[in-house]
């Protein structure tokens, strides 16, 4: 006799998404050096656990799983964390016992992780590393963009041999001043502003090894922003346009450094909120053209002066971002832009009505305020640190100073907005270095002025936070040790 097999049911509308992963019990593992990007998942996904390399809980968190440390090479990358990760004893034992079928989600990943993912067992839910590694090639972005009907920044893709070769090749186009990015990288470390011989020289060796490089018009006063998305077969679902916080010297020493995002409703104008969405979704549907599915954000530029729009990058991936998407209001209301990430990979078959849902997400009663500030040593100096604020709720008095009010891993248990919530990534033992990531303050309202320029506020909590960090001098072999630490710095967000 045949054996009957059961068909799975398809999923009707929000009410049976959020029943179906309530009960899912497919083991879903995020596998990063923190749990920042997915933060609070795991409670709208059951099963659905953390393995990360650092400890930012300081074991307190009940979903995340850190290993006990073993000597490793000098991580370069994400994905050296994640390929580290994945060959861990530790993490292995972990995956296997929590049962059959497991699947990874990453920030960061390669053809070699998709390799150690395998050989643990685990499905990888994310469209290839190199399909991902071909769209995330910012030259290739202007492509497919260009496909989609979204418009970049007037640019020159070329190969530039020379300052006198930049000229020849940019400037009837493009004019003196010029912002030059390389394929890959993150945009404060791969961004270059050209006005001059003196500021090409400076960065000269990575210009000229690159086989083509983006050479786009200089915009003086512009505003960055964000935008997160979903590709899904249903259509892209599309969140709500965010500010960017770029390049404050408090937070970060790189002049093009990401460095934090604000959400809220009046962040931008109607129209200009209506082209960001209409652009995010035709650039999804070419994304699905190009064989890509799944979460992914896009950074759009906008000319103070003209009040034109462009578009920036592509991040096919979750982001540094994603935390504020996956919170806001319209989030907790119908569910997370990542979870219709892991439904698209689930196998199930679901009907959604995507227009109705990306409607609902651009009513501005939908969306509430917050900010979050990304903070790395903005000092060009090395220590080691011997203490460290931990991760939780820290509260800022009447006077401004900042102090620790109790334990959390919940961004929503801050009640206002003299409360934020800090989440450690550097810690005690660890060096200190230009670059390096200290941690992320995440609070309600906004910390930027209508001017774009930080509020007291702001500042209050930075230094707030800044001081708990302590640091000592290094020893002549730690000295040794650190050298060229900050010419290695990478994001790990």
């Amino acid at each position: 006799m045949a054996t009957k097999t059961t068909k799975k049911k398809k999923l009707n509308g929000i009410s049976d998404i959020r029943r179906f992963f309530h009960r899912i019990e497919t083991p879903i593992y995020f596998i990063s050096a923190t749990n920042f990007n997915l933060l609070g998942l795991d409670e709208w996904v059951k099963n659905l656990k953390y393995i990360n390399y650092l400890d930012c809980y300081d074991g307190r968190h009940p979903n995340v799983f850190v290993p006990t440390e073993i000597p490793h090479e000098e991580f370069q990358s994400i994905e050296d964390i994640n390929n580290y990760l994945l060959q861990h004893s530790e993490v292995k034992d972990y995956i296997k016992s929590h049962g059959r079928h497991p699947k990874a989600l990453f920030l960061m990943f390669d053809e070699q992780t998709e390799k150690y993912a395998k050989e643990a067992g685990l499905n990888v839910w994310f469209p290839k590393a190199k399909l991902r590694t071909r769209l995330d090639d910012k030259i290739e972005t202007v492509r497919v963009g260009n496909k989609a009907g979204v418009p970049s920044v007037p640019n020159v893709l070329s190969k530039v041999k020379s300052y006198e070769d930049l000229r020849k090749v940019s400037e009837k186009k493009l004019g003196k001043d010029v912002v030059i990015q390389t394929a890959y990288g993150d945009s404060g470390h791969t961004t270059f502003f050209i006005s001059t011989e003196k500021d090409f020289d400076r960065h000269a060796e990575e210009i000229i090894e690159a086989p083509e490089v983006k050479i786009m018009k200089w915009i003086k006063k512009c505003r960055g922003s964000a935008i997160e998305a979903c590709a899904t077969k249903a259509g892209t679902i599309v969140g709500p346009l965010m500010t960017e916080l770029v390049g404050f010297k408090e937070l970060t020493p790189y002049k093009g450094g990401w460095c934090g995002n604000e959400i809220f409703p009046a962040a931008f104008t109607p129209e200009i909120r209506q082209k960001a969405r209409d652009w995010t979704f035709k650039f999804g549907e070419q994304l699905h053209k190009e064989g890509y599915r799944g979460y992914f954000e896009l950074d759009y530029l906008i000319d103070e002066e003209t009040g034109e729009m462009f578009l920036g990058e592509l991040n096919p991936r979750v982001t540094g971002a994603s935390s504020m998407t996956n919170h806001a209001c319209f989030a907790h209301a119908d569910a997370p832009l990542a979870l219709f990430h892991i439904l698209e990979f689930s196998g199930v078959e679901f009907d959604l009505d995507v227009d109705a849902l990306n409607a609902r997400w651009s009513d501005p009663d939908n969306i509430d305020d917050w900010c979050q500030f990304v903070m790395k040593h903005t000092e060009d100096s090395v220590d080691i640190l011997v203490d460290a604020p931990q991760t939780g709720i820290y509260k800022m008095n009447d006077d401004g100073s900042v102090e620790f009010s109790r334990f959390d891993y919940h961004r929503r248990a801050v009640s206002s907005e003299n409360e934020a919530f800090f989440l450690r990534i550097s810690d005690a033992g660890d060096y200190r270095y230009e670059g390096a990531d200290l941690g992320i303050l995440v609070t309600r309202g906004r910390l930027m002025g209508d001017n774009f320029k930080l509020k007291k506020r702001a500042k209050q909590w930075i230094k707030g936070m800044n001081d708990k960090f302590v640091g000592r001098p290094l020893s002549m072999d730690q000295n040794a040790a650190a050298a060229g630490l900050s010419d290695g710095a990478f994001k790990i967000l």
